[in-house]
């Protein structure tokens, strides 16, 4: 495992090149508007309208500057913060898990390329812009090259959100898992009631995150199956003894739990890894 210095090298550099490449292949809003239109008119058949649903969701005082808040305020942290967690209280399950946030990352950025999308607060269908109208906003007041503001599908607020989800659940055995679970769905509605997404993109993040998923586990499985195959190196030669015959002096039988002053029964109690002991 590399050090976290290194490791945080090398997000570092992943999130930027993410944003860099979100700005470069910035091509205007002619297409994304276009793909918007087509869009809207394909879901709107079988998937509840985000208009409706933000003017219902806005009926309330302080909802557009709390999804702002949300919206701007988890994403980059939270996903943080499962990293940081994870390489210092569950190393073993750190490696999966950055390894599916780069290729969800990756097959994102693909798809940014692939299908440039207005998301619903520019895309001229009766959205609010909350992030214009009350703020915080997530972006610019011009276009200055740091943001693609028509990069809407895929998601990656949901995508990331529901892998910090799966990630807390599949790793943690504290209770207070699935209040951390809780992420990716708050995260879905904010990304509605903001504007910033379709329902679409949402769904299209889950699915690539799937794809992300099992594309991590091969990778894993590789890994494995080549650390197994890996030629053992040969003992120390003893006198009238091949090299290799020779026991190891380290292996010798582990003293049992109640040797060590453990609890009977060898184990010790779990620690709770989400509230402290």
């Amino acid at each position: 495992m590399r050090p976290l210095a290194t490791e945080a090298g090398l997000l570092a550099v992943l999130f930027a090149f993410y944003r860099w490449g979100r700005a470069l292949l910035d091509h205007g809003p002619g297409k994304a508007m276009e793909n918007a239109a087509r869009l809207w008119e394909f879901q709107r058949s079988w998937l509840p309208s985000e208009v409706e649903f933000q003017q219902w969701a806005l009926g309330w005082e302080h909802t557009a500057f709390l999804a702002n808040l949300y919206y701007v305020g988890m994403h980059f942290p939270g996903t943080t913060l499962l990293l940081v967690w994870l390489y210092l209280r569950h190393r073993s399950s750190y490696s999966r898990v950055r390894n599916e946030l780069v290729l969800l990352t990756g097959a994102g950025l693909a798809v940014h390329v692939l299908f440039p999308l207005a998301p619903p607060r520019l895309a001229g269908i009766g959205a609010v812009d909350t992030m214009l109208t009350v703020g915080p906003s997530a972006y610019p007041p011009t276009a200055d090259g740091i943001a693609n503001q028509y990069a809407a599908m895929p998601s990656l607020h949901v995508g990331w959100a529901i892998l910090v989800a799966v990630a807390v659940v599949r790793v943690s055995r504290s209770r207070w898992r699935w209040v951390v679970a809780m992420h990716a769905p708050v995260t879905v509605l904010v990304v509605v009631v903001t504007a910033n997404h379709y329902w679409t993109d949402g769904l299209v993040a889950a699915v690539l995150l799937a794809g992300a998923m099992a594309g991590a586990a091969a990778i894993e499985r590789a890994r494995r199956s080549g650390a197994d195959d890996a030629p053992e190196a040969p003992g120390p030669a003893g006198p009238g003894r091949p090299a290799g015959d020779r026991p190891d002096p380290a292996a010798r039988p582990v003293p049992s739990g109640e040797a060590c002053g453990d609890p009977p029964g060898g184990q010790r109690p779990a620690r709770d890894d989400l509230v402290p002991a």
